[in-house]
């Protein structure tokens, strides 16, 4: 197929991606990325992949993949602390970079490819839009999604524990999560390095903990500063850097439909995934690549956008599945506090309720090695 143009609202890495893709794919069209904010304003600090989550990208777009993993901090494993001792599980590897960084890769891949890059110009009619295709890229809260909630078919929730994202100087070794428990309530922090000297660092909690410490009344910097002695074990002096660190709600957005005439939606603003299964990046560029094959394999526009639509969103929906299913346990996890390290580790490992385990025993064997031999003393 061959467009003439194709507006894509939205410069984070779905929609750079998709115009990456798509000029690829339709050389001869105007491809145009319209982003209201600055090209260097990003919320965050480091953007985490699994290892299978690369695969994707090595496999469809190599040239994207050697581009970014050069960049990219990796480790082999990841740890849990709990009552101060770590329990180690193997197998579950990761990768992560810089979002800042990663935005500035894509956005330097899709200049060289003729993608045009408008920042600063936010789109308030997309009527005025006259592209053949409009892509909405545009997040959460996309314009292009809630221009039409109803052809979409919306839903949109929160999951209940509070969140603040943070950074730090400190790196650490792998993805570790730190739990602590004090006298007004129970804490996880989700921290990675991203740069070899700085790392995120998520601090949530559930809504009794977060109005014990009254973080409703406080803005970022006191936020920080309390985070900082919570966790002053973990972060070693280190400080807590806010960039954009209020305290939320995760989303469960999901819609049921991902296209409504000529626009369709990708990325954050047709789903969200919790940040504990690390996919929302991964998930949005699958996205984009779904879309660019879609609309290379057919000659109408309206049959191309079908074809996108029923070929990728029954697999986004499952990794959507189960990134819910995760972040349920994060809401409940004040109550498995008082397990034993490793029953807490196993606990955690098999939360998705979907793997058996022979499976376990080949993803983690030294984990599930100490686990099981832990198991067979207590029966002894």
């Amino acid at each position: 197929m061959q467009l003439s143009t194709i507006d894509i609202i939205g410069a984070g890495p779905a929609g750079l991606y998709a115009g990456i893709l798509l000029k690829r794919k339709m050389p001869g069209a105007r491809i145009v990325v319209r982003e209201q904010n600055a090209s260097d304003a990003t919320f965050g600090f480091g953007v985490v992949f699994s290892d299978q989550a690369l695969d994707f990208l090595k496999a469809d777009d190599p040239e994207t993949h050697d581009l970014i993993t050069p960049h990219m901090e990796r480790w082999r494993n990841m740890t849990l602390v709990l009552k101060g001792e770590r329990v180690v599980i193997d197998g579950i590897g990761f990768a992560a970079i810089g979002r800042l960084h990663l935005l500035q890769l894509l956005q330097e891949r899709a200049r060289a490819e003729g993608v045009e890059l408008l920042f600063g110009q936010p789109v308030s009619d997309l009527d005025a839009l006259e592209a053949d295709l409009v892509v909405g890229a545009d997040g959460l809260n996309s314009l292009v999604r809630r221009a039409d909630e109803d052809a979409f078919g919306t839903t949109l929730d929160h999951f209940d524990n509070r969140f603040a994202w943070f950074g730090t100087d400190r790196p650490f070794d792998t993805l570790t999560q730190t739990f602590i428990e004090t006298e007004r309530g129970t804490f996880n922090a989700h921290h990675y390095r991203y740069t070899p000297d700085r790392s995120t660092f998520i601090v949530e909690c559930d809504a009794a903990t977060f109005a014990a410490y009254d973080f409703d009344r406080l803005n970022e910097e006191a936020s920080a500063r309390i985070c900082e002695e919570i966790f002053a074990t973990t972060l070693g002096g280190a400080r807590l850097i806010t960039n954009r660190s209020v305290w939320r709600r995760f989303p469960k957005l999901w819609c049921e439909r991902w296209v409504s005439g000529n626009r369709a939606i990708l990325g954050d603003s047709a789903h969200t995934a919790h940040f504990s299964i690390g996919s929302g990046t991964r998930l949005a560029m699958e996205d984009a690549i779904a879309l660019a094959r879609a609309l290379d394999a057919h000659e109408k526009l309206e049959d191309a956008l079908a074809a996108y639509q029923q070929e990728r969103l029954p697999i986004a929906k499952k990794i959507v599945t189960a990134a819910n299913t995760s972040a349920e346990w994060y809401d409940r996890f004040a109550e498995k506090i008082a397990l034993d390290p490793l029953d807490f580790g196993f606990d955690y490992i098999t939360r998705s309720g979907r793997i058996d385990m022979a499976r376990l025993r080949l993803l983690a064997p030294n984990f599930m090695a100490k686990y099981e031999a832990s198991k067979l003393r207590s029966t002894a």
